[in-house]
């Protein structure tokens, strides 16, 4: 029996993983936009410069993380279909979410949209790192300078996203109970979803194209 079959499911489902991560992590982001009480760190920076350009979100983050990318260049990292996805595809969906979800208003809708949004937020985090495609720009940053000074990731990532909170946030980024909640919570939830939706390896043994997953996850785009 030819083995192929099985082997274009495990591509499909990896794909579809991580196509449906992205589109999701977008979707989740907008629910933290959306709820004003709030953003993820990266998300501080880009609400900040869409305040200062007229640029929306999505495009902002779209710039940006292709910018990021570049920075991928001196450090020697590769990136995969999941990296170049994530940049076009996030900001994408997160400017669509946005054009169809109100503001939300009232106590209760506000911590609704921040548990909503942090919760998918985390699934997606898990679709898309477990379907190995690559890591996101940011992320590649992240470990690409881990890598090239030995400076411990935790500490690397500490120093970015102070660094990008501070500077959103003086732009006029929305830090709030939300950035602090999604800091200590995010972790965990991600991890949760990506045991749940780890993608067994292709029963015929043969690699996929794209296939491995980066040393030192940061569960972010």
């Amino acid at each position: 029996m030819s083995s192929h079959p099985p082997r274009h499911g495990h591509l499909a489902r990896r794909l579809f993983q991580l196509y449906a991560g992205l589109a999701l992590y977008g979707a989740s982001s907008a629910l933290l936009v959306r709820s004003g009480l709030g953003l993820e760190p990266w998300n501080v920076l880009h609400q900040g410069l869409s305040e200062r350009t007229g640029l929306s979100m999505g495009v902002v983050l779209t710039v940006l993380g292709a910018a990021v990318l570049l920075l991928w260049i001196p450090l020697r990292q590769r990136p995969g279909l999941g990296t170049v996805s994530n940049v076009l595809l996030i900001g994408a969906a997160m400017d669509a979410t946005l054009r169809v979800v109100p503001e939300a208003h009232g106590t209760v809708l506000r911590v609704v949209a921040t548990a909503a949004g942090i919760v998918l937020n985390g699934a997606a985090t898990g679709l898309y790192i477990a379907a190995r495609f690559g890591p996101g720009p940011r992320d590649g940053l992240m470990t690409g300078l881990h890598r090239r000074t030995g400076v411990s990731i935790r500490l690397v990532r500490t120093v970015i996203e102070v660094t990008v909170v501070a500077t959103g946030f003086v732009l006029g980024g929305t830090v709030g109970v939300a950035t602090l909640l999604y800091a200590v919570t995010i972790g965990p939830i991600a991890q949760l979803f990506l045991r749940l939706f780890a993608v067994p390896p292709a029963s015929d043994g043969l690699a996929v194209v794209a296939a491995g997953q980066p040393r030192g996850v940061i569960l972010r785009p």
